[in-house]
């Protein structure tokens, strides 16, 4: 298992700052890399995989430095945002290539092994440059997956693949993190990130924003309320004894449903099977109204800058 950290780490080209004073560890499992065009999570993975220095902090594997440490780079498989490809070699070239840079002793059956993990092998013999936009990014998932990395970064690997291999990659990801494997992929797209990772990393005009699973960045928004959705046997009998306690600000009732917002939603959680009991009220439905990432996503842009 391998632990990927970052430690009050800046990164800066001339006067414009691109990361700053970000930390986070990475570890086992898929992590989701969160954040709008340009809010620097290329150049955080650029220094994950060891391409790049920070200007200040530190970048490590297991707590060793990953720049200018190729130990590091023999556990490190990167799937970059650029093509990073040569047109002129076939798919089985290209990524046989990168097998024999790792110094793979037999480069060629691992490379059909890598090729076959993203299911491109009737399209391997071909040039690269008769690839459409997904084949190239599965190709390149292919060489970086060639010398079984403990550590993959994935950088936009979604961008311009069909829905099939969309389906198919995010499969594949769950699967390497349920291995052991640490994960981690960039996205600014919300529905990828909610499907396949298991923990958030939120980066927002070059800062870290906020860190854990989207319902758990959603309760470290103590200044916004949650507004949850209930239907009862007694709307306005429970409304009334909801009110009444601390957890909640504020309560709507209309034709269709009783809409409470929540301020401590780990007490909301407990009250009301009690007070449903007490009351001998029945409950049809306690549902998030707003706890979906896009959601999350929106606040944290917009009040975090």
């Amino acid at each position: 298992m391998s632990l990927v950290r970052i430690a009050k780490v800046s990164r800066w080209y001339g006067n414009v700052v691109a990361v700053n004073d970000v930390s986070m560890s990475i570890g086992p499992g898929v992590t989701g890399l969160l954040g709008p065009n340009g809010a620097g999570k290329s150049t955080l993975i650029t220094m994950m995989a060891g391409f790049l220095p920070p200007s200040t902090g530190s970048v490590t594997l297991d707590d060793v430095p990953i720049w200018r440490n190729e130990r590091a780079y023999a556990q490190i498989g990167l799937v970059p945002e650029t093509e990073a490809v040569y047109d002129t070699l076939s798919g089985a070239d290209f990524v046989r290539a990168n097998a024999e840079l790792h110094g793979l002793a037999n480069a060629g059956a691992a490379a059909a092994t890598a090729i076959a993990t993203v299911a491109m092998e009737e399209a391997a013999g071909r040039r690269i440059a008769t690839y459409s936009k997904g084949m190239k990014q599965r190709i390149k998932m292919a060489a970086a997956l060639v010398h079984e990395p403990s550590v993959l970064l994935l950088d936009e690997p979604f961008n311009g693949m069909d829905p099939r291999q969309r389906l198919h990659l995010m499969e594949l990801l769950r699967k390497m993190g349920a291995e052991g494997r640490t994960v981690l992929f960039s996205s600014h797209i919300l529905e990828e990130v909610q499907q396949v990772a298991t923990h958030i990393e939120v980066v927002v005009s070059g800062r870290h924003a906020a860190s854990g699973d989207y319902r758990a960045i959603r309760t470290l928004m103590t200044d916004r309320p949650v507004l949850y959705r209930m239907r009862t046997s007694d709307d306005r009998r429970i409304a009334a004894a909801l009110i009444g306690d601390p957890c909640t600000t504020g309560a709507d009732l209309d034709a269709e449903a009783l809409h409470v917002q929540v301020a401590d939603f780990e007490r909301f959680s407990k009250l009301v099977p009690g007070l449903a009991r007490e009351l001998g009220i029945r409950l049809h439905e306690v549902s998030p109204t707003d706890e979906s990432l896009e959601s999350v996503f929106s606040y944290l842009v917009g009040g975090k800058r």
